[in-house]
């Protein structure tokens, strides 16, 4: 028991402002910029998705939150379709279609595993 204690009291989601700065910033750059032009757009996204991507790596490690391993992953793994996209000229409905797909994959992602593993494994 007192190691889930530790382990939450590392976790930056248990902090506001590491929350803030790991995930709500870059999360409304994001929304910011869905109807920039498409440079700017992929090079947001590409740098959010990167910076969350890596906030989830490294908060893994620190408190071992379950999701955080595999969200991680996720956030770089999209990287690729934001990249297709800033190259092939297309509408705002495919970026508004993949930003709802990071995420509801987010979330589904984070109810699974944590469902499946507990908080922190």
């Amino acid at each position: 028991m007192a190691d889930i204690a530790v382990r939450s009291s590392r976790d930056w989601l248990s902090s506001p402002a590491a929350s803030l700065v790991a995930w709500w910033l870059p999360q409304g750059a994001i929304l910011a910029t869905i109807f920039a032009s498409v440079p700017v757009r992929t090079a947001v996204w590409v740098i959010a998705l990167t910076w969350m991507g890596t906030a989830r790596f490294l908060n893994a490690r620190r408190c071992r939150r379950t999701h955080c391993r595999f969200t991680g992953p996720f956030y770089f793994a999209m990287i690729i379709p934001v990249l297709v996209l800033g190259i092939v000229p297309d509408g705002v409905w495919r970026w508004l279609v993949l930003g709802t797909f990071i995420t509801l994959g987010d979330k589904m992602i984070w109810w699974a595993t944590e469902w499946a593993w507990g908080k922190f494994s």
